[in-house]
């Protein structure tokens, strides 16, 4: 017999065993459920985390702005890193009453204060997530105002946490010369501690810790997502013991990590598909560089690609009518159609229509592209970023993955977005400088196009094609795309090397996010294992081969980290789906962030366009999980995607009808 998402939960909920042994689509019976809070063990040491007590008299006050903060914030009892495992909360004024004591201020709760719609008891807890490409995070050592305003007024109170980043590190603000881990999972581990740490001092912090909402774009999105799904989850029990996060408060009560809200914006994540998605979605369509014909990558991409296709198969991924999607398999061994290729493309089809019907024109079309975002906090960000860059030798974030104009009056950013000369009716302008500008940092501006007319615009990017593959219902207002080749072709193309997220030389940024200790980089992709394993033969016999290919996926997935935990778990641990979905172990082992919201540019070349997809899937037949917000954006890559306002804006407004739902 067998049974719904919903039915599985509800069974493991009241531990039906016989019920849970009859369902298929896990073929297990689910691990006891993470402790709740609140419940009391007689056996804790109730003095074990008293280090960590807030101290009520160490808040400094900024008069000008109305802000009550403390830095240097340590979250956990046995820290790696006091640089990174700190943070720093900041409160609106008026959530605090102080008395000066020097330097200092000895503060209590106001309980009558309001704030925007919040009050000391109900305000949420804001946390960033600062990099796009999970660099580590550090907790910040000065105190400024500038960018904190819409958040405090809006009456939140902001945590910025530090937390380790891709890669082992020193420690250079202690000097100490021991290494100290880093990689999957410990950013998750780091953040999940904070968390902790603000529900142990809850009693005498202005907000609810019940409601914290996390954030980040890219990578940090994708962790963001991490957090949202694998609240309490036994998994990351051995990492947080070993740097001494709470479990429990000062009267024994157990204490968990989980989120009210999970906020994402071109989120990078479950890698252990995101190579196959990548050759899926846009590499199998690709016929030059690492998929030119007679490459042993382009052999590797067609079967990352096809292995994707059966993954989908297995994973019960629904739509709105219940209905289970799917791909259909071709003669040639290529999963290009079927209900799951439809539904992306209906995304697209209305992320188009909505562009559509909501642009008005002329319409001005420029380029960007976000390496690192810039939410506020920490006013040493960005001279910390640029002398990391200088150090390594790459271009400050600001400039980091873009193009300028290369003097022929058009510039190529690899958008696949029509140039000047080939819109009938467009012309070619500078960049508008203040668009997004306070929204955006690290976004770099190209030359801009101008389009007079939709019909102009559609034109222009059917010009780039043989064949007419993008419609326009100018009666409608509708847009329809023929085809997701057609989509990856002319505007989400391939740019990256095949199998982009492992390399076979291990230099990518993920591969370092599976490095473990002074081995730096490793690879991960047990898909990309299995097909190495299974074709060693024909691809030794392609151009680009090396004979050391044949043993190093194997040979770096048998490595385990510092807790023995071995590299396909340490994988997991960085997947959401890996928490909501019935094809992975972790189905139904943790608590799931009721909120959602996560917005995708659709011409985001640096991630596949099924990641927030198959989360957005997954979240809508999870039970318990309230709301998914999931908002595909026409005519933006990477960057803090959105239909129209400002990222800060949408996402304090969407933070307080979260809230509202529930007071």
């Amino acid at each position: 017999m067998g049974c719904t998402r919903r039915e599985f939960l509800a069974l493991a909920s009241v531990g039906t065993a016989v019920g849970l042994s009859a369902c298929t689509p896990a073929e297990r019976a689910p691990e006891p459920a993470p402790e709740t809070p609140g419940e009391q063990d007689p056996s804790v040491d109730l003095e074990e985390f008293k280090g960590l007590a807030l101290d009520a008299s160490k808040w400094r006050y900024d008069e000008d702005n109305d802000v009550y903060y403390q830095l240097g914030l340590t979250y956990c009892t046995k820290p790696a890193t006091t640089t990174y495992e700190s943070l720093a909360v900041f409160v609106p004024g008026a959530y605090l009453t102080g008395e000066k004591n020097g330097d200092t201020y000895t503060c209590t709760v106001n309980e009558k204060a309001v704030v925007g719609s919040f009050t000391p008891s109900t305000a949420p807890v804001l946390m960033p997530i600062n990099t796009g490409t999970l660099s580590a995070q550090m907790s910040p050592t000065a105190y400024g105002y500038t960018g904190l305003a819409p958040y405090l007024e809006a009456g939140c109170v902001y945590v910025y946490a530090g937390f380790r980043g891709r890669s082992a590190g020193y420690d250079t603000a202690s000097g100490s010369d021991e290494l100290f881990p880093g990689g999957s999972p410990w950013p998750v581990v780091d953040l999940k501690a904070a968390i902790r740490y603000l529900r142990y001092n809850a009693a005498v912090l202005p907000c609810d810790t019940e409601r914290v909402f996390v954030f980040g774009f890219g990578a940090g999105g994708g962790v963001s997502a991490v957090l949202g799904s694998s609240g309490g989850a036994a998994a990351f029990d051995p990492y947080l013991a070993s740097i001494g996060a709470v479990t429990h408060d000062a009267e024994g009560n157990a204490i968990s990590d989980d989120v009210a809200g999970s906020a994402s914006w071109c989120p990078v994540t479950s890698f252990d598909t995101a190579d196959a998605a990548y050759e899926w979605a846009m590499g199998q369509y690709a016929s030059d560089a690492t998929r030119a014909e007679g490459t042993w990558t382009r052999a590797l991409s067609q079967g990352l690609a096809a292995s994707f296709g059966a993954w989908v198969n297995q994973m019960d991924l629904r739509d709105a009518d219940d209905t289970q999607l799917t791909l259909d398999e071709t003669e040639a061994g290529a999963f290009t159609m079927g209900s799951y290729a439809r539904e992306l493309l209906s995304t697209i089809d209305e992320a188009a229509t909505n562009f559509v019907q909501n642009t008005s024109f002329p319409y001005t079309y420029t380029p960007q592209r976000l390496d690192e975002p810039s939410f506020p906090g920490d006013p040493n960000l960005a001279a910390t970023r640029a002398s990391e860059a200088a150090t390594q030798g790459l271009a400050p974030a600001t400039g980091v993955g873009s193009q300028a104009d290369d003097g022929s009056g058009t510039a190529d950013d690899g958008s696949g977005a029509p140039a000047g000369d080939q819109a009938e009716g467009g012309a070619a302008a500078d960049a508008p400088a203040a668009e997004a500008a306070s929204a955006l940092a690290g976004v770099a501006q190209v030359q801009s196009t101008i389009y007079d007319s939709a019909q102009n615009y559609f034109a222009a990017l059917n010009s780039q094609s043989s064949s007419w593959w993008i419609n326009y219902n100018l009666r409608s207002q509708s847009v329809s795309v023929s085809s997701l080749r057609d989509f990856a072709l002319n505007l989400r193309p391939a740019e990256l090397a095949a199998s982009p997220f492992d390399l076979p030389d291990r230099s990518s940024r993920t591969n370092q996010l599976f490095g473990i200790g002074e081995e730096s980089t490793l690879h991960f992709d047990a898909m990309v294992r299995d097909l190495v394993e299974q074709n060693v033969d024909a691809y030794a016999a392609l151009e680009g081969w090396d004979p050391s290919f044949e043993t190093s996926w194997v040979d770096d997935l048998e490595k385990v980290d510092a807790l023995e935990t071995d590299m396909v778990t340490r994988v997991a641990l960085m997947n959401p789906l890996f928490w909501l979905s019935g094809h992975y172990e972790g189905y139904g082992q943790a608590t799931v962030a009721p909120h959602w919201r996560i917005n995708e540019g659709l011409f985001d070349t640096d991630t596949a366009p099924c990641g927030a997809l198959n989360l957005t899937l997954a979240l809508r037949k999870y039970d318990g999980v309230a709301d998914v917000a999931y908002t595909p954006v026409w005519g933006q890559g990477h960057v803090l995607a959105e239909r129209s306002g400002t990222a800060t804006a949408n996402l304090l407004g969407w933070v307080t009808s979260c809230c509202a739902t529930v007071q």
